[in-house]
């Protein structure tokens, strides 16, 4: 059984490295910063995150399920990714099951930390990642649509 995610001091202390390192354009070449606008308090909340780039797009996972910046993210539509200089704005386009796995399963290669938190293992079948979908949301991104 996976653990649940708990966001504490030892948390924190890494969240505020990986944004530091992130802002100055170093760190795993896969980790940006997403920043989004609070759908209750209207603040703009930034967390470090690793997506997943292949051939068939680039992926946000949501490894830890629906936390803060996952709910302010599905309310905006719309997060900016920052590494170093260069920001961008994206809209997320919700991933199914089927879609999901191989990302989860590449996501988890990516990122070991995350392994407690998912009852999938690297090596399990497919089935078990498109399982692990509805906890851990998978969004292809997408260029921000242009205001006229």
């Amino acid at each position: 059984m996976s653990k649940a995610y708990r966001v504490n001091f030892q948390v924190r202390l890494v969240n505020a490295l990986m944004r530091a390192l992130v802002r100055l354009g170093i760190g795993p070449r896969q980790t940006y910063l997403l920043t989004v606008r609070g759908r209750k308090s209207g603040k703009l909340y930034s967390t470090p995150v690793s997506l997943v780039e292949e051939a068939t797009g680039r992926w946000l996972v949501a490894p830890y399920g629906e936390v803060g910046w996952l709910r302010n993210a599905r309310a905006a539509g719309t997060v900016t990714l920052t590494r170093g200089r260069r920001s961008e704005t994206v809209s997320l386009a919700a991933a199914g099951p089927e879609e999901s796995a191989p990302v989860l399963r590449k996501y988890l290669a990516l990122e070991p930390i995350a392994q407690p938190y998912f009852d999938a293992r690297p090596d399990s079948p497919m089935r078990a990642f498109e399982a692990e979908a509805a906890r851990h949301p998978v969004f292809r991104l997408q260029p921000a649509a242009k205001l006229a």
